[in-house]
């Protein structure tokens, strides 16, 4: 998923949603295709909007957008860079409900995310990166486990 959204200001929802089908991979036997009535039943505030133009869509409804246009494309990665960042906590909330669906679906979901909580409600392990380094790998009790840790890289100083 494009980490600035990169929507079709010009297309509507639904229009931009149905270029990301044109750009679907082929898939295996039996594996579920995302479509138009998948999408909107994930993120039904998306069905309210199809008709709108996307410059019109509030950065909630753009991020939202951009997520259902890939899944669109049928993808087997979901690669989502920092999806919570500029969005109120409304919609932080109904955006990671969202990827929590996902995931319960068994799509395989890779998080690049600051915002720990989010990242915490979502995630099966964390992995702390500085300067292209691995600081820390494993899950989130091994990391509250390591205040040293949590001190050096997850506090604000």
């Amino acid at each position: 998923m494009p980490e600035d959204r990169r929507i079709f200001g010009d297309l509507t929802v639904r229009e931009n949603l149905m270029v990301g089908e044109a750009g679907a991979v082929p898939r295996e036997a039996g594996v579920r295709r995302w479509t138009l009535e998948r999408v909107y039943a994930l993120f039904p505030r998306l069905r309210a909007v199809a008709g709108q133009r996307d410059a019109s869509l509030s950065g909630g409804e753009q991020q939202m957008l951009t997520i259902a246009r890939t899944l669109m494309t049928g993808p087997r990665l979901l690669l989502l860079d920092e999806p919570s960042e500029g969005l109120a906590p409304v919609v932080v909330k109904a955006l990671a409900d969202n990827i929590a669906a996902l995931k319960r679906e068994g799509l395989t979901i890779l998080l690049s995310e600051q915002n720990l909580a989010f990242a915490r409600r979502l995630a099966d392990r964390a992995y702390i990166i500085e300067k292209g380094e691995i600081k820390f790998e494993g899950a989130f009790a091994a990391l509250d486990a390591q205040p040293e840790i949590r001190r050096a890289y997850l506090s604000v100083g």
